[in-house]
C-alpha cells in the first residue's frame, strides 16, 4: 500500500501537467476554429439588396433597348409622337 501512495505522489504532477497541456491545446484549437469561422462568415457576407438592385438595373436596360427598337402603340395608331415615343400634344 505504501508503494502505491509513493507511485501516486510521483505521477500526480505529470498527470496534472498533461491535463493542463491538453486543455490548452483544446482552447487554442477552439479559438482558431472560431477565428476561421468568423473570417469566413464576414468575407462571404453579401447584402441581398446588391444583387437585387443589379438585376433590376440590368432588366430595365434590356427593356429600354428593346422598347427603342420597337414602335410604340401610340405610334402604331398613327398619332404624333416625340423622340421618346410619347404622345405630342399641341
Amino acid at each position: 500500500m505504501d508503494d502505491i501512495s509513493k507511485l501516486l505522489q510521483e505521477a500526480k504532477p505529470l498527470y496534472f501537467a498533461r491535463k493542463k497541456r491538453n486543455n490548452q491545446i483544446k482552447a487554442v484549437l477552439c479559438m482558431a476554429l472560431f477565428a476561421i469561422g468568423l473570417n469566413w462568415s464576414i468575407l462571404s457576407y453579401k447584402p441581398t439588396y446588391e444583387g437585387y438592385e443589379n438585376n433590376v438595373l440590368v432588366s430595365m436596360l434590356e427593356q429600354q433597348t428593346s422598347l427603342t427598337d420597337q414602335e410604340t402603340v401610340i405610334e402604331q395608331m398613327g398619332l404624333p409622337v416625340d423622340d421618346y415615343g410619347l404622345l405630342m400634344i399641341g
